[in-house]
């Protein structure tokens, strides 16, 4: 796994593609689109582990975010095309003021412009179309939201959020609440879950190790997409029946566990179903 620092104006599926062409690999993902205009933080699994990259949709993210105040676009972001302007007669004790709203355990309607599928299309295909259609409210947490600074017509914050939050959403709904509507300006991925920000590494960068070959010294290891969730270490016997798709019988408490052997290799997900047993979920090919 390599954690790239997306740039601004590629769309995710881009970047793991060249990725993939660095590194010579068989299949890629990412964990987690980032919009064209947004950057940082951007997970690509290879080969193996695209097979646990599902697992980090689950994970909490943190945003820094600049909102453009005075004008509300199609898309809630800057890509969008203005739909409404207002004069910014806020100060920053109203943005303040604003904030404790959108904090905490909270409701979101998605954006029409999501990847969130309605009849088996991607939302964004009906807003191109023109078309609006429903959407449920969803669960979110956001765990904080703070204002970094207030310049007169921009808001600069950062948001920790758990999965599933549409930073544009909040974005557009806190320009609602102030009166004179607001898009995202910029947006950037600091963090997911406990990812070494420090591993983070620019495509150019990733280009420039790759001159003599592919760079598999910058290479994270496969288990780290599954990190939040407790170890288990297994037998010779249990490792075999693990891969063979056997059952293990173990009395740790959890649902989900990293499976290792003694010798600390890494060989996938088990998950506890109804009658108590731990099954594989997610098994390491070798």
């Amino acid at each position: 796994m390599v954690l790239v620092d997306k740039p601004t104006g590629m769309t995710s599926n881009r970047v793991v593609q060249i990725v993939r062409r660095i590194f010579n690999a068989s299949t890629a993902g990412h964990t987690g689109a980032l919009d064209p205009l947004a950057t940082g933080m951007l997970p690509v699994c290879l080969g193996e582990a695209t097979k646990f990259s599902q697992l980090m949709l689950e994970a909490d993210k943190a945003y820094r975010v600049v909102a453009k105040l005075g004008e509300r676009t199609d898309t809630s972001d800057a890509d969008g095309t203005v739909v409404e302007r207002h004069p910014v007669n806020i100060t920053e004790a109203d943005v303040l003021a604003a904030l404790p709203q959108f904090r905490g355990d909270i409701q979101q309607i998605p954006s029409m412009f999501s990847a969130l599928k309605y009849e088996g299309k991607p939302l964004y295909e009906y807003a191109r179309a023109g078309k609006t259609v429903p959407r449920k409210a969803r669960d979110i947490t956001v765990y904080s939201l703070e204002l970094v600074e207030f310049t007169g017509d921009t808001a600069t914050m950062d948001v920790h959020c758990s999965k599933g939050t549409y930073i544009r959403t909040i974005v557009d709904d806190l320009g609602q609440a102030l009166g004179c509507g607001a898009h995202v300006q910029q947006l950037r991925r600091t963090a997911i879950e406990n990812f070494p920000v420090d591993k983070m590494i620019t495509l150019e960068a990733l280009e420039k190790a790759a001159e003599d070959g592919p760079p598999d010294e910058l290479l994270l290891p496969m288990d780290m997409t599954a990190m939040e969730l407790p170890a288990l270490s297994l037998d010779e016997r249990e490792v075999r029946n693990f891969v063979h798709g056997q059952p293990i019988r173990r009395t740790e408490a959890g649902d989900l566990f990293r499976v290792y052997a003694g010798n600390g290799d890494f060989w996938g997900v088990a998950e506890r179903r109804q009658d108590g047993d731990l099954w594989p979920r997610r098994v390491v090919v070798r």
